[in-house]
């Protein structure tokens, strides 16, 4: 599918004439790009935002960077995308009030959205394809090793509008390398609703710290799994390969893995044998390479930032723990409130996970990578946030999305 086939197809499922009409105004922001501020992303980042690199090794999955990769992924967001029910006119909270007022909220779009990403072409379709669903217009600021891409891309969906009849405004990357103008857009208050950024953490920091736009911030998570004593041994071993192994350069994918003592002697053996075609190197706690130091397994002593560190990697550092509580405690001191899960069997120990660990999506039974709005039935997502305003977890259509009051009477006046 062609960009502007998906355009036209969005315009006309979700009329995006409308776009950026909630705030009065068009998207007159900075047409051009500035060098991303701080470092590149790299694969391995730790919760204070400094990074380690990936080592090369026989049976890596290949780049998820690939020109292959992003234009595979693009086409079936934005066919997705423009199969999604529209948010924006959405009618709730109806009541009729004493006072003779007919009040309800209705959904309306947020206005224009700014967003700063690094290194992936596929992000300039995604926003673009969200955005025009929910009537937002869009400025894109993507890394300069991908700007050309960036802007051939924009070209193409500007010439879709344009055959639409829709303003080829409503969707604008910015192309030109001055640092600065990264910085403009994010004051630009007046004219820009939301910043998201997209990337590492050196980029989340100079948007929190630079910004008098609102910024949504996420994306970079330290991801538990605790596997609890009752837990089925067979069919966690897939579970756990699934999440650190499946795709490692994702925010959703398995950093650290918690094992009860009691089943740690006989599940960690294991989990090194399920993990070792992938060739994942478990960095362990002392308890741990006591387990598997024999083991033949591709280990080795952790040291004392794996704990809070983002791979993206084929790493897993690995603590056995003395149980729930002291797995709670390890997730509320290293975890950055993004992705976490428990494998048990007992019904009480998952009821105590799910109330007290504090993260956007925590998962039972079930894979880290589920944590992805097309997973959680949200359809296409443009970020999973980790704050907990405006919006938490996978940011979807109605995310992109605020609300007005509308209320009718009979000439009514306040007593």
């Amino acid at each position: 599918m062609t960009a502007c086939s998906f355009s036209c197809g969005m315009a006309r499922a979700s009329g995006t004439s409308r776009t950026c009409s909630p705030a009065g105004r068009t998207p007159t922001g900075p047409t051009s790009a500035s060098r991303r501020p701080g470092p590149a992303r790299v694969r391995g980042r730790t919760r204070a935002g400094s990074s380690t690199s990936p080592s090369p090794r026989s049976g890596s999955a290949p780049s998820t960077r690939s020109t292959g990769s992003w234009k595979a992924s693009a086409r079936p967001i934005s066919r997705y995308s423009a199969s999604l029910a529209d948010p924006v006119g959405e009618r709730f909270d109806e009541a009729a009030l004493s006072n003779g007022l007919q009040v309800h909220k209705r959904r309306v779009p947020l206005g224009v959205i700014g967003v700063v990403y690094e290194a992936r072409p596929n992000v300039t379709v995604d926003i673009a394809a969200l955005c025009l669903k929910t009537g937002n217009a869009a400025i894109l600021r993507g890394g300069s090793d991908i700007r050309q891409s960036c802007a051939a891309i924009t070209s193409v969906i500007a010439e879709a509008l344009a055959r639409c009849g829709l303003t080829v405004d409503a969707v604008q990357s910015i192309t030109d390398p001055d640092r600065a103008l990264v910085g403009a857009l994010l004051r630009m208050d007046k004219y820009v609703d939301m910043i998201i950024p997209r990337g590492g953490a050196a980029l989340h920091r100079f948007c929190v710290e630079n910004a008098t736009v609102p910024v949504i911030t996420g994306g970079i998570g330290v991801v538990h799994l605790y596997v609890e004593a009752s837990a089925d041994i067979t069919r966690a071993l897939p579970l756990i390969f699934n999440a650190k192994a499946q795709r490692v350069s994702v925010c959703n994918a398995l950093d650290t893995l918690l094992v009860d003592r009691a089943i740690a002697p006989e599940l960690l053996p294991h989990v090194a044998a399920t993990l070792a075609p992938a060739h994942v190197e478990m960095r362990c706690d002392e308890q741990a390479l006591a387990i598997l130091q024999n083991s033949g397994a591709h280990v080795s002593a952790a040291a004392p930032g794996d704990f809070g560190t983002e791979f993206m990697d084929y790493i897993l550092a690995v603590r056995v723990v003395e149980g729930i509580e002291q797995a709670i405690e390890h997730i509320a001191h290293y975890g950055n409130g993004h992705t976490e899960a428990i494998l048990t069997e007992n019904s009480a120990a998952a009821a105590r996970f799910t109330d007290e660990v504090d993260a956007s999506a925590v998962f039972v039974n079930a894979s880290t990578r589920f944590n992805d709005g097309g997973q959680l039935g949200l359809g296409a997502e443009v970020a999973i946030s980790t704050q907990k305003l405006h919006a938490r977890g996978p940011l979807g259509l109605r995310e992109l999305t605020t609300y007005k009051y509308i209320a009718h009477s009979d000439y009514a006046v306040r007593g």
